[in-house]
């Protein structure tokens, strides 16, 4: 028997897939499933796919339903987090894959949520520099948003090399509609998606964008993963999020002001560099582009690069799965370095097609 997990929002799209991979995962063992609206309903009638959980109950989404396990994930909307973390024992382990505990100030905080801001846990993208060592000794970790992992990925080596300019960042990325959740809106319906690419939150207003200034900045000064120096200090980023008919994936386009003459191939090595060895990041092969297909299903990140001479800026691309890398992925990936287990394990690179 491997490590006892529970899972508190677990009949959501990314809790959903996170019970995918635990109950596939050789070390871990799932304690308790919690869900609030429901709350005993069985597994199955929620997630119908996850045919080796049949026998199993959602409970409510309470400390007590979730203090047998060793390690909890909290796979719950906005705002919903801190209070569940707060009556969690402190020997309980945490990853919290909503966004309560990713900012560093208050502030940033309080522009785009309305619950008391909760202070901040080490950030849990393990490919950062310094993030490993600090993800491996932490007790509770918050995972990254999933546009917030495409963005920083594909730009952090740029900057921290100096081949790109902090100040005049722009990303554009579509997402699937599984990153809006599970909720009904009439906007998520499929004869209003099928067959249409639409743009949302607009105009600095998407919830990800200081999370990605913060990231960003931190990787421009060298600071450690989980610093506490101004939330996206000397970095601004104007990020364009669309929604695309597709049920899961994220395709990033982010692009920064060209730094020092930098060439295609100084971006390129720049990135090799930074990732050589990782598990889960993919330099794809220079003129091979990323697709969201090749993705799916997976914790991979594919990555192409090109310096645009005649605009003078680096252009970066990165494509992941929403519910893999993006949540519940990227969860078990922070949840193996603080449990002591391999942190590929129970995880894939290879996506499924078709």
């Amino acid at each position: 028997m491997g490590a006892r997990v529970a899972v508190a929002g677990g009949s959501g799209y990314a809790g959903g897939e996170l019970l995918r991979l635990l109950a596939a995962h050789p070390d871990l063992e799932i304690a308790a499933i919690a869900a609030g609206a429901s709350a005993g309903k069985p597994v199955t009638a929620v997630h119908p796919h996850l045919v080796q959980l049949a026998g199993h109950t959602f409970g409510p989404a309470t400390a007590e339903q979730l203090i047998p396990a060793d390690l909890v994930f909290l796979a719950l909307p906005a705002g919903e987090s801190a209070a569940l973390a707060a009556r969690l024992p402190g020997q309980v382990k945490v990853v919290d894959l909503g966004p309560d505990f990713r900012l560093a100030g208050a502030a940033q905080w309080a522009r785009f949520y309305a619950t008391p801001y909760a202070g901040r846990w080490p950030y849990g993208l393990p490919e950062l520099p310094g993030a490993r060592e600090l993800i491996r000794s932490a007790s509770q970790v918050a995972a990254p948003g999933c546009y917030a992992t495409a963005a920083i990925l594909a730009l952090a080596p740029l900057l921290a090399a100096g081949l790109a300019e902090p100040d005049d960042i722009v990303i554009v990325a579509a997402s699937g509609t599984s990153g809006a959740g599970r909720a009904v809106r009439p906007g998520l319906l499929g004869s209003e998606v099928m067959g249409s690419v639409s743009a949302y939150q607009a105009g600095g207003t998407h919830r990800h964008t200081p999370e990605i200034e913060q990231a960003l900045a931190e990787a421009v000064s060298g600071g450690a993963a989980a610093g506490s120096g101004p939330a996206g200090a000397g970095v601004s980023v104007s990020f364009t999020p669309l929604l695309a008919p597709m049920p899961r994936g994220i395709l990033a386009t982010c692009t920064a002001k060209l730094a020092h003459g930098a060439t295609t191939q100084d971006l390129r090595a720049a990135l090799a560099g930074a990732y050589a060895g990782e598990a889960f990041v993919r330099l794809l092969p220079e003129g091979c582009w990323p697709a969201t297909a090749a993705t799916i299903g997976s914790n991979a990140v594919h990555l192409q690069t090109a310096a645009d001479g005649q605009a003078g800026r680096a252009v970066v691309v990165a494509a992941i799965d929403n519910l893999g890398k993006g949540a519940a992925g990227q969860a078990v990936q922070n949840a193996n370095l603080m449990l002591g287990l391999d942190e590929a394990a129970g995880l894939t690179a290879n996506g499924v097609a078709p």
